[in-house]
């Protein structure tokens, strides 16, 4: 029976923090603020625009000037959003493993299509994904189960046929809501002190590496 891996993007398949850090560093310049370390940045990165301006202004989404902010902080990124991005060591020995033993993969991500796209065409993994949902390619976000149903029904694969790694705790909330396997990507943005165990995931994969042999125990469940 066909197996279906979907993955987060940020924090999972792609070290993206350092081109969001440098978008939400920009945002503290506009506002006549230094820059702050990388290192209290990347945290963030899985949580976007909100956890980024959140971090560097203070800012929530209830703030009036909110909506602007998130605009610029957006238009900044994408300017700017391939420089110092790459995928993370161990995730091409990954794919190409699943690949070779006729696994099919995919990605659903928070990210705006028009942000993720070109991202998955710069990093190449467009050649071989099977799907791609972005963070508005269905009428929901995760935690919320649809993008990832989605993906599912786009790849003609039952949900429970289907494993979900990510590195945010929506990300397990909205597989396991879907009806799928789920894997924590531990060595993502969630940090070494996070409780990843409490998040109920089937698995926690502390590398790229790890994940091959977390798949294969999943399949043969």
């Amino acid at each position: 029976m066909k197996t279906l891996i979907l993955f987060d993007f940020d924090g999972t398949l792609a070290d993206t923090a350092p081109d969001l850090a440098a978008a939400a560093n920009k945002q503290r310049a506009r506002q006549g603020l230094p820059p702050m370390p990388y290192e209290a940045l990347r945290p963030m990165a899985s949580q976007g625009a909100r956890g980024l301006l959140k971090a560097s202004l203070g800012m929530d989404p209830d703030h009036p000037d909110y909506p602007r902010w998130r605009q610029q902080f957006l238009d900044d990124y994408e300017q700017d959003m391939t420089s110092r991005t790459e995928l993370f060591p161990g995730v091409p020995g990954l794919l190409d493993i699943l690949k070779s033993h006729g696994y099919a993969w995919g990605i659903v991500t928070n990210k705006v299509e028009y942000l993720a796209l070109p991202l998955v065409r710069h990093l190449g993994l467009d050649r071989d994904c099977a799907v791609t949902v972005g963070g508005d390619t269905t009428a929901h976000t995760k935690p919320h189960p649809e993008p990832l149903l989605h993906a599912a029904r786009s790849a003609g694969v039952a949900p429970a046929q289907c494993v979900y790694v990510g590195d945010d705790q929506r990300d397990i909330i909205a597989g396991r809501a879907a009806g799928m396997s789920t894997v924590v990507a531990a060595y993502g943005y969630c940090g070494r002190d996070t409780a990843t165990q409490d998040w109920n995931a089937d698995a926690i994969a502390h590398s790229p590496e790890e994940i091959w042999a977390v798949v294969q125990r999943l399949a043969a469940a």
